[in-house]
């Protein structure tokens, strides 16, 4: 390989390793890399634990987590099923707090 491909080859390698650096980037107000894929983890874990319950749509409901709070957002049919989400949020090792701003909004006839 001539020095002129060497060089290329290694710029590209570089390059492609910024740009998948990239989208791991540290949001305002977490600390490090490692709180960022942290709270990915959390937020993975909730999604998971909603999606295999039986009461909770894991679709209508949307889910942040900072620094191991969890925030969630959205609309559900019932007070049971906002319940119900905050519980199993709660329960996600790792998790410090968790804000329930589901709102209950009964579907319309």
């Amino acid at each position: 390989m001539t020095r002129t491909l060497q060089a290329t080859a290694l710029s590209l390698a570089l390059l492609g390793l910024g740009a998948g650096l990239g989208g791991c980037a540290v949001t305002d107000h977490q600390s490090s890399v490692g709180q960022y894929v942290d709270d990915t983890t959390i937020t993975s874990r909730v999604k998971t634990r909603f999606a295999k319950d039986e009461h909770v749509s894991a679709s209508r409901i949307q889910i942040e987590t900072l620094n191991g709070t969890v925030q969630l957002a959205g609309f559900v049919p019932t007070q049971d099923e906002k319940d119900r989400a905050g519980a199993i949020a709660r329960e996600v090792p790792d998790v410090k707090d968790v804000r329930n701003n589901i709102l209950v909004r009964p579907p319309t006839q």
